[in-house]
């Protein structure tokens, strides 16, 4: 089992849109068998809480279900159980890896936006503009998920 950790600062915005698009990208290709999928925040701000409602409600415009999602905080234990940490922005990257007591955990953390050939490489936080911003973060996370899949479906040979 192939495991994917999503994260951002406070796990209602950016990755839990990203453990939506890319548990649908895994339902879709019949591998949620194989790979595990779930997301995390930096912050315990909204740890037990429900997606934000511009975040609930992009994502079902696009297709996207995450009203059963709540918020939990990252963990140092989630850099041993997780194959890969799939980071928001290089501050959700430097508070993860804060927590890296091996240099294998270091191996695992990467930008989501590694994934998507765009000239973006953080997944722009929307919680605070309107709601362009919660489209914007679908788009990109959208993106990099499909090539995430493709990603793992090679070097893992499924």
């Amino acid at each position: 089992m192939i495991k994917v950790l999503f994260v951002c600062l406070g796990n209602i915005c950016r990755s839990p849109t990203a453990e939506g698009v890319f548990r649908t990208l895994v339902e879709a290709a019949d591998l949620q068998d194989k790979i595990q999928i779930d997301s995390a925040g930096t912050s315990d701000a909204h740890v037990g809480k429900a997606p934000d409602e511009r975040t609930q409600k992009v994502g079902l415009d696009r297709g996207y279900d995450l009203s059963a999602l709540r918020a939990r905080q990252f963990t140092a234990e989630d850099l041993d159980t997780f194959d890969y940490v799939l980071v928001m922005d290089k501050q959700n990257q430097a508070d993860v890896e804060d927590l890296v007591m091996e240099l294998e955990q270091l191996e695992k953390i990467r930008l989501l936006l590694s994934f998507n050939p765009s000239a973006i490489k953080e997944v722009p936080d929307p919680y605070y503009g309107g709601d362009t911003g919660f489209h914007q973060v679908v788009d990109l996370v959208e993106s990099a998920c499909k090539r995430l899949l493709i990603q793992i479906r090679k070097t893992h040979g499924f």
